[in-house]
């Protein structure tokens, strides 16, 4: 690893891109150290590009370990389409870790990307070493088809505000909207090298995909019982976005997984409470490899 890549930080990694045989030119950041040489691979919610992770939460994971964000296709600053349907999300991020040759690494899905993180584990069981799901719920299960009107409205801005965003991500109380605000004052960290925003287009394709996933069919639980790995559920007292049952359904039906519900927190409790998500996380981790 290069010393850039050790020394850089979440506010201070440079973008780079990578051409896998899909075609498609990824933009990722890739930095921290990695003692056990298995990096993890963090995927991004709805709308989001790899300026929307928490600093405090990336940096917390990457003092003992090497991180990996990454725009998958169409969204950021990577090119190509972004597909409609998880399932070739998930194979577009495969296409990703298969052209940095990636034999094994963990995967942090948050919201959409846990949805996509899912379907990883099942494809690649021998690739994927522990899984990490926040804010994210099963497919075909109850509460997961469609969002409340107001949280539609809110995410489906052309541009979307903080306003906007607070009232999605954070629990509507005073404590939540502070810690919210002090987020949002973290993603102001980086001055230079910004990626590129998302657009309309992703957000008509994202929603899509996130309608499909959701579609009432019990049948499709049956699918979690195939994720052999440890798996770490990270989820808000009150979601609503992806409903708090759904991470209660992951962990019920996912053989080995453990769940912490972060309290007076909805969507965004990995940013509400980045330190202790952090430090969950690498606790985890450590736990799941000496086992």
């Amino acid at each position: 690893m290069s010393v850039e890549q050790t020394t850089a930080t979440a506010v201070t990694a440079s973008t780079q891109t990578i051409t896998a045989e899909n075609g498609v030119a990824y933009a990722y950041r890739r930095f921290g150290t990695s003692p056990d040489a298995v990096p993890m691979v963090f995927l991004m919610h709805f709308r989001g590009n790899l300026d929307n992770w928490d600093p405090a939460l990336v940096d917390g994971i990457a003092a003992d370990r090497e991180v990996i964000l990454v725009d998958n296709a169409g969204v950021g600053g990577s090119t190509g389409a972004v597909p409609s349907t998880v399932a070739q999300m998930a194979r577009d991020l495969l296409a990703f870790t298969d052209a940095l040759g990636l034999r094994s690494f963990d995967l942090f899905g948050f919201s959409l990307g846990g949805f996509v993180a899912q379907d990883l584990a099942l494809l690649r069981p021998w690739a994927v070493r522990n899984l990490v799901l926040a804010g994210t719920g099963p497919a075909g299960a109850p509460t997961m088809h469609g969002w409340r009107e107001d949280i539609e409205r809110e995410s489906r801005h052309d541009v979307p505000t903080p306003a906007n965003l607070l009232y999605i991500f954070f629990a509507h109380t005073d404590t939540s909207r502070a810690l919210g605000a002090e987020f949002f004052g973290r993603l102001g960290g980086r001055t230079d090298g910004h990626d590129a925003p998302t657009t309309p287009a992703v957000r008509d394709a994202q929603y899509d995909a996130i309608l499909d996933w959701g579609v009432p069919d019990i049948t499709k639980l049956q699918r979690l019982t195939g994720i052999g790995q440890p798996t770490l559920i990270l989820q808000g007292d009150d979601d609503l976005m992806i409903r708090t049952p759904g991470s209660h359904t992951l962990a019920g039906l996912i053989p080995n997984a453990q769940m912490h519900i972060f309290p007076d927190a909805a969507h965004a409790s990995i940013f509400q409470y980045p330190n202790e998500a952090a430090s969950l996380v690498r606790n985890f981790i450590t736990a799941a490899t000496a086992a």
